[in-house]
């Protein structure tokens, strides 16, 4: 199956560039375009692209806003959001995955990074750098209380689903969770969809900062 990609960014020569090391790969084609946040929801409602890779700062409207209203709503029929930026920020980090960001990407990956970051996110996982996880979870931490959704729907997870979220939530994949719970890995897949499922969640990440607000996992735990 071919992976349909937007490149939301305001500058052409990064669509250019992106579009013609994406368009090389097999299983992978470019879209459409956009060089501001409104555009980008316009092509995108058009279009229905797979994944979008949108630049965090744009004219118009940027890629946080735009982000927000192209996933508000729900997980069904909406793309994916590989967030695009030139420096690792902090300030961007929370947010973006709150508004349903599927993870991020330096402006200067390689084309074979950039490529295996579309397919991540295209297969549903998220794509969280090591660095960003742990700045994630010290934003958590300096939040303190839960916020955000209830706890009511956690009720819905049985047992094992709840110790699946648990560990995802800690940053384990989905072997690593194999191999702590002593079952087969697409088990594992086989409960975080049924997760996915029942919270109205559409990736990791999303489950990742679901767990986190609500109070499941706590920072340090």
């Amino acid at each position: 199956m071919t992976i349909r990609v937007m490149i939301a960014d305001d500058q052409g020569m990064v669509r250019t560039g992106f579009g013609v090391l994406l368009n090389a790969q097999p299983d992978i084609e470019v879209v459409g375009e956009a060089d501001n946040g409104e555009r980008a929801l316009e092509v995108a409602g058009s279009l229905h692209p797979d994944v979008v890779l949108m630049d965090v700062r744009m004219p118009v409207m940027d890629g946080l806003e735009a982000t927000r209203r192209l996933l508000a709503d729900g997980p069904d029929g909406v793309p994916k959001v590989l967030m695009l930026t030139t420096f690792d920020l902090d300030d961007y980090v929370y947010e973006a995955l709150r508004a349903g960001a599927s993870g991020f990407l330096l402006k200067d990956a390689s084309a074979t990074e950039l490529a295996e970051a579309v397919r991540v996110v295209a297969a549903g996982d998220a794509l969280l750098s090591p660095s960003i996880t742990k700045r994630l979870i010290s934003e958590f931490a300096r939040l303190g209380a839960p916020r955000g959704p209830s706890r009511e729907r956690l009720d819905e997870l049985t047992e094992r689903e709840t110790e699946v979220l648990v560990l995802v939530a800690r940053g384990l994949s989905n072997a690593e969770i194999a191999a702590e719970l002593v079952v087969a890995e697409q088990t594992v897949k086989t409960h975080f969809g049924r997760i996915l499922a029942k919270l109205g969640l559409r990736d990791r990440a999303q489950a990742i900062v679901y767990a986190y607000e609500v109070g499941l996992v706590r920072p340090g735990e």
